[in-house]
C-alpha cells in the first residue's frame, strides 16, 4: 500500500467525514475534504491524489458525473463510491460511471479498509 496516501473525501455531511477522518488517520492518510462537486474537481486538479471516497449524493451534482469528470482528468486515481441509499442496481452503477469500488453507508471500518489497502496496492 502506498505509505502516507493522499486521499480526498467528497462528502457534503459533516458527521461522515468526521468518521471517514477518524477511520483514515489509522492508515496515515493525508486527507482533503470537499464539500461539493466543484470544490471536488479543484482540489483534484491542484493536488496529487491517490485515491478518492466519493459520495454519490451532493448538491450541486451526483458522484456517478463527478466520477466520470475525475476519470476524464486522470483515469489511474481510484474512487470509491460511498452512499446510505443501498438499493438494487447501485454497485453497478457505480462500477458503470467508473468507480472501482463500492460500499454502502453505515460504513464499516474494517471493509473500507479492505478496500482502501486492495485500491492502492
Amino acid at each position: 500500500m502506498i505509505k502516507n496516501p493522499t486521499i480526498l473525501i467528497i462528502e457534503d455531511d459533516q458527521y461522515n467525514f468526521d468518521l471517514l477522518e477518524v477511520i483514515l488517520s489509522g492508515i496515515n492518510a493525508n486527507v482533503l475534504w470537499a464539500k461539493t462537486a466543484t470544490e471536488g474537481i479543484e482540489l483534484f486538479r491542484e493536488n496529487q491524489i491517490d485515491l478518492v471516497l466519493m459520495d454519490i449524493k451532493l448538491p450541486d451534482k451526483n458522484g456517478y458525473d463527478l466520477t466520470r469528470d475525475f476519470k476524464a482528468i486522470k483515469k489511474e486515481v481510484p474512487v470509491i463510491a460511498q452512499t446510505a441509499y443501498a438499493l438494487a442496481g447501485d454497485k453497478e452503477r457505480a462500477l458503470a460511471a467508473g468507480c472501482n469500488n463500492y460500499i454502502s453507508k453505515p460504513i464499516r471500518k474494517a471493509k473500507l479498509l479492505e478496500i482502501i489497502n486492495s485500491s492502492l496496492s
